[in-house]
């Protein structure tokens, strides 16, 4: 049992400032917080950028990073004798291949940050406008009250832009609605899906209008403690925020901001495992329901939205839940959306809900080589053929499609690439990062990258004989969206790609 007393929040961030982490190190945290040993143990090793803290040079093997050429870096580095480990997508798509070092700033990449969109009044984030500091939107929504604040969010049709799409409004009125006084908002900046750099764009250039949307959903929802919860691997992202609440602090009376960085864990994306980050354990997901709503963060009713879905309030307010809706399509506003692999000019640009990839691409220079397929939505919605490059890139056109939009994040792979070699590349990303709390996911993913191993190595499709089957029982049998998707990047590659699959020598 947790002793009584117990600090267990501190333990991360204490093992983050302890020198050397091992056994001492253990026994002095557990110390001071009153958390056992073995649960500090179990934090520590969960964590990547705890548990392999001096890996040496840290060398993205996301589905970009390799497409560009990460394993000659990982050569390179090795034919140098220069420390160095292979890690999962580090956000830097834009500049494939990409190495962070000890410091956790890029310290190897084939390019600069991409390019963004011009500044355009009419884009509610616009991330090639001027970040403001005044917080306009903030005084907007102290004068017009919770409820008016509520009816626009729903006018607007503001779905959350982290994946899921629930409508935003929901989200705030079922905290707002709790019985408990005592709530908390929370911002989601642990981008790390694959494909996705969007929200690590929007932390640099637009911190104030972030912390803007985060203050009015905590006027709205009635709390007075908000957490943001930075991806480890972005400290000029988490600088970007400080500085500007320091700016800011004047506006933001009454909140309370409390700063977190994530250790290295894709799982703490979702939001239940966010949570449990924060408190000091182990990134795993919990159970639903209750939900955060219900109960969130230190068991009060938590409202938990993606960096994205935060910078779209404070514009959508000034100018109308109206306006924003006719920003998009079929679907309400405009959309971040990354994009990388074989495009020109891979970056971030925002565009109606709902462009298609040939549109998107035009803003993005147009297709390098022959595009023979893409990536939607990271890599959780799998690979779809150009024959569906109309398909409007929205939530539900994709999810009609088999697919889905989830975070956005665009990869355009040519005639060069092997499918199943690209299967491998995200079944590895999955395996690697599963939680492993769930048994269905955590054998699945690993017994899945098996699979399509074999078949490479020996050219036979019988290797993948039960991949449909395993696929389905960690749908039904995994408590969060990773292994109910981590699947789904082999099987839309072999639905649409049959002749990838087919016998073969070995590749």
């Amino acid at each position: 049992m947790q002793r009584k007393g117990a600090r267990r929040h501190e333990v991360l961030e204490r093992l983050e400032h302890e020198p050397v982490l091992d056994a001492a190190a253990v026994a002095r945290v557990a110390q001071d917080t009153g958390v056992p040993e073995a649960d500090v143990w179990g934090a520590m090793r969960f964590y990547s950028l705890l548990s392999r803290r001096d890996a040496g040079l840290r060398v993205c093997q996301g589905l970009s990073c390799k497409l560009a050429g990460s394993d000659a870096l990982l050569a390179e580095l090795a034919a140098a004798g220069q420390p160095h480990v292979a890690v999962s997508c580090l956000g830097q798509c834009d500049r494939a291949p990409a190495a962070i070092g000890a410091d956790l700033h890029v310290a190897r990449a084939g390019a600069e940050r991409g390019p963004v969109l011009p500044d355009d009044p009419e884009l509610p984030v616009n991330l090639g406008g001027a970040d403001d500091a005044r917080y306009a939107a903030l005084a907007q929504a102290r004068r017009l009250g919770p409820d008016r604040v509520l009816a626009e969010l729903e006018a607007a049709g503001l779905q959350g832009r982290g994946g899921a799409g629930f409508p935003a409004h929901l989200k705030w009125r079922a905290v707002r609605g709790e019985a408990d006084p005592e709530r908390t908002v929370v911002c989601n900046a642990d981008e790390a899906e694959p494909g996705t750099f969007k929200d690590r764009e929007t932390m640099l250039r637009r911190p104030h209008r972030v912390l803007e949307g985060l203050a009015i959903a905590a006027l709205v929802t009635g709390a007075r403690q908000a957490w943001v919860y930075v991806r480890g691997e972005f400290p000029a992202c988490r600088a970007a925020l400080e500085a500007a609440a320091a700016q800011a602090a004047p506006q933001l009376h009454g909140l309370t901001l409390h700063f977190v960085s994530g250790h290295g864990a894709y799982i703490c994306g979702e939001e239940t495992a966010l949570l449990e980050s924060i408190e000091g354990k182990r990134g795993m997901p919990r159970l639903k329901p209750p939900f955060p709503t219900q109960r969130g963060l230190f068991g009060k009713p938590t409202l938990i939205h993606n960096v994205e879905t935060l910078a779209c309030v404070p514009e959508l307010l000034l100018r109308g839940g109206a306006w924003f809706r006719a920003r998009g399509r079929a679907e309400a506003g405009t959309k971040l959306y990354s994009i990388s692999g074989h495009v020109n000019s891979p970056g971030v640009y925002e565009l109606p809900l709902g462009v298609t990839l040939d549109e998107l691409v035009a803003v993005a220079g147009g297709y390098r080589g022959n595009p023979r397929a893409f990536s939607p939505g990271g890599a959780s919605s799998g690979f779809l053929p150009m024959s569906m490059r109309d398909t409007p890139l929205d939530f539900g056109s994709l999810s009609r499609a088999g697919s889905m939009l989830g975070s956005a994040g665009v990869v355009v792979l040519d005639d060069t690439v092997d499918l199943a070699w690209a299967a491998r590349q995200q079944a590895v990303f999955f395996e690697d990062e599963s939680c492993g709390q769930c048994a269905p996911c955590r054998i699945g993913t690993r017994v899945l990258r098996q699979a399509v191993d074999r078949y490479l190595d020996g050219g036979d499709p019988a290797a993948l004989r039960h991949a449909a089957d395993v696929g389905w029982e960690m749908d039904e049998g995994s408590i969060c969206g990773l292994g109910m998707v981590a699947s789904w990047p082999l099987q839309s590659a072999r639905r649409h790609f049959p002749g990838d699959f087919g016998p073969h020598k070995r590749r």
